[in-house]
């Protein structure tokens, strides 16, 4: 049995996921480079927390509206060819704002249809790309390959907030989403070489697409341990995961900050995320285990709540490290015990599923989060959140059937 470090790199030895890993490397610190940039860029133009709540809510509406479709379609169709298509397609986004930042004819209007082009691409590449994992390592390595890909993205997450915070400063926010167009070609290239065998997808009969939603959908409340994990996602998806419209809003108008402060804000929580990520790793030939999703969702709604109390900006970079750690805990866990209690011909839907509870959600909790900000502050918008956060863990916890999934197979 694998131990130690070989144990934590054990979904490394598929080459193709390692072409996939090492492309998604570069391209995820762009991706995180322009989420701050974006963030600070409406801040800039509006200087109004419920408009950046607006964008937030704009780019996720149509993963809450496609996300069941995408499902079907990553069921249907060859999916390193999708993630292909989708990942392009991402690219030229970010070249578009790139530009139009540049040339000084950015205006809000523009941010806003630029996010929501970008989220109807993330409505297709999200569950395309959750279940194509599977593919590249099987069953056996699936949670070890779960949490590489959660520490890269998260070790994006350090580097890319506090790179952008640097690069706007010096170089302009037009910077950032250049740089983040350019880093896509990293993960297209390795997608390119990437070899998977065609009878690596089911082949699935035509039926209307309302049909193969329904046999989804039915899967998951007829499994309690994907049901209770998927209620779960969803609630504190909504109350406690805006970062992207709390923390920019929290740095500047209660902390203090200027872009490179907020930057290392956003790396604080990529920081601790890591570290969880990392751990999981470790623990990955163990399988998911209820106490880590548990503990995971509780201490993000904790960390949360303290973080509402404090005024300091050391102690809120410290609590937003461990409020990284919890949230990295749980959504990896509940990934995994997703992944590992679905059939393959179902994947791509129970995925897309995930999605939609993961993003697909986020205009809720935009417009609840970016609304109580405008009106009472970034401190009163994470202590409600947190509070209503911590209530339904208790409610779902209790008052949903749960039932041990699946091991792992060695």
């Amino acid at each position: 049995m694998e131990i130690g470090r070989f144990q934590a790199l054990a979904a490394l030895k598929h080459r193709n996921f390692r072409l996939f890993w090492c492309g998604q490397l570069i391209s995820l610190m762009g991706t995180w480079m322009q989420n701050m940039a974006q963030g600070w860029l409406v801040l800039q133009l509006t200087n109004s927390p419920f408009l950046l709540g607006l964008v937030n809510a704009v780019q996720f509406t149509p993963m809450l509206v496609l996300a069941l479709v995408a499902g079907v379609v990553a069921d249907r169709v060859p999916k390193r060819r999708l993630l292909i298509i989708t990942q392009s397609s991402l690219m030229l986004l970010a070249f578009t704002l790139g530009i139009l930042t540049l040339t000084g004819l950015v205006r809000y209007w523009q941010v806003l249809i630029l996010a929501g082009l970008l989220g109807i691409v993330n409505s297709f590449d999200m569950p395309a790309r959750q279940s194509f994992v599977v593919e590249m390592v099987g069953k056996h390595d699936l949670m070890n390959a779960i949490a590489l890909n959660s520490s890269i993205f998260n070790a994006a997450r350090i580097i890319g907030p506090a790179l952008a915070g640097l690069v706007i400063g010096r170089l302009g926010m037009a910077a950032s989403f250049l740089l983040n167009a350019a880093s896509f070609v990293a993960v297209i290239g390795g997608l390119l070489l990437i070899r998977v065998p065609e009878d690596s997808w089911p082949q699935q009969a035509e039926t209307r697409i309302l049909e193969k939603i329904g046999e989804g959908l039915d899967y998951i409340r007829r499994t309690p341990v994907i049901l209770q994990a998927i209620t779960l996602m969803a609630s504190l998806s909504i109350l406690t995961m805006n970062f992207n419209v709390l923390i920019p809003v929290l740095a500047r108008n209660t902390l203090g900050q200027q872009a490179e402060g907020y930057g290392l804000l956003m790396s604080a929580s990529g920081i601790g995320a890591f570290g969880g990520a990392v751990m999981l790793a470790f623990l990955s030939k163990n399988g998911p285990r209820r106490q880590l999703l548990l503990g995971g969702a509780a201490g993000l709604c904790l960390f949360q709540l303290l973080l509402a109390a404090t005024r300091s900006y050391f102690v809120a970079f410290l609590l937003l490290a461990f409020t990284g750690w919890s949230m990295i805990t749980f959504t990896a866990s509940v990934n995994t015990t997703l992944q590992l209690n679905v059939p393959d011909n179902l994947r791509g839907r129970v995925m897309s599923v995930y999605a939609l509870v993961f993003g697909g959600v986020t205009p809720i909790g935009s417009l609840f989060s970016g609304s109580i900000a405008h009106l009472w502050g970034a401190p009163a918008a994470m202590a409600t959140g947190a509070t209503m956060g911590m209530l339904s863990l208790i409610i779902i916890m209790y008052g949903l059937p749960y039932k041990k999934g699946i091991r792992p197979q060695h």
